[in-house]
């Protein structure tokens, strides 16, 4: 094939592998598909980026990598971490597959692949009083609350369900119909709505957690 490599470095692969990844999807992404696109045998792909979860890794670090919003001036910490979700949603909706190859890393969700979009969490959480192990913990209960969302309940929605056909419906009784207190499969924008109840349940445990531990 003529390259070698020493022609080779790892972005140079996971470039190539997330080319495969949007124009075929996630079943087309392999160490032989990956080479064959770069013109060398696999063996170089395994020198330089190890085997294929590996490959995996490093294509959602770089998916993820710089999507974390700026924060605002003033802003408060909850505030910032509901944009910071939504972004993350938004980030793990968006590329074909995407959901697929985050839950091929499950075992990683709390690690490297979303390291670097986690600092800006942990240093708005830090700047606002938080312990660096407090923060840590808190931005991983919400990339678990956000993934989880895109795993479960995102692909588990109703797509011919007229939008917000029951987010704002009521019931028998009368009673407005609380996000995701129907059986039946979710509109989207009852799913939508569902997350950000969950969000809102989650900061509410961090903040109560944090008023805790600063008395």
């Amino acid at each position: 094939m003529g390259r070698t490599a020493i022609d080779l470095d790892a972005d140079e692969i996971v470039d190539a592998a997330l080319v495969i990844l949007r124009e075929q999807g996630l079943d087309a992404v392999s160490m032989r598909t990956v080479s064959a696109a770069l013109g060398v045998s696999p063996v170089p792909l395994y020198r330089r980026v190890g085997n294929k979860d590996d490959l995996l890794a490093a294509m959602v670090q770089r998916l993820l990598v710089g999507i974390a919003p700026r924060p605002r001036k003033g802003e408060a910490w909850r505030a910032y971490a509901k944009r910071w979700t939504v972004t993350l949603l938004d980030a793990l909706e968006s590329t074909r597959d995407l959901r697929r190859l985050v839950g091929a890393r499950q075992d990683d969700l709390a690690r490297e692949p979303f390291v670097e979009a986690s600092r800006p969490l942990v240093e708005v959480l830090r700047g606002a009083g938080f312990a660096t192990d407090e923060a840590v913990q808190a931005t991983r209960l919400l990339v678990w609350a956000t993934v989880g969302h895109v795993m479960v309940g995102a692909s588990r929605t109703d797509p011919t369900a007229p939008a917000g056909s029951r987010a704002n419906g009521r019931g028998a009784n009368g009673r407005t119909r609380r996000p995701g207190g129907d059986p039946a499969p979710l509109s989207r924008r009852e799913a939508d709505a569902l997350f950000r109840v969950h969000v809102e349940y989650v900061l509410d445990g961090i903040e109560r957690a944090h008023e805790g531990a600063t008395r």
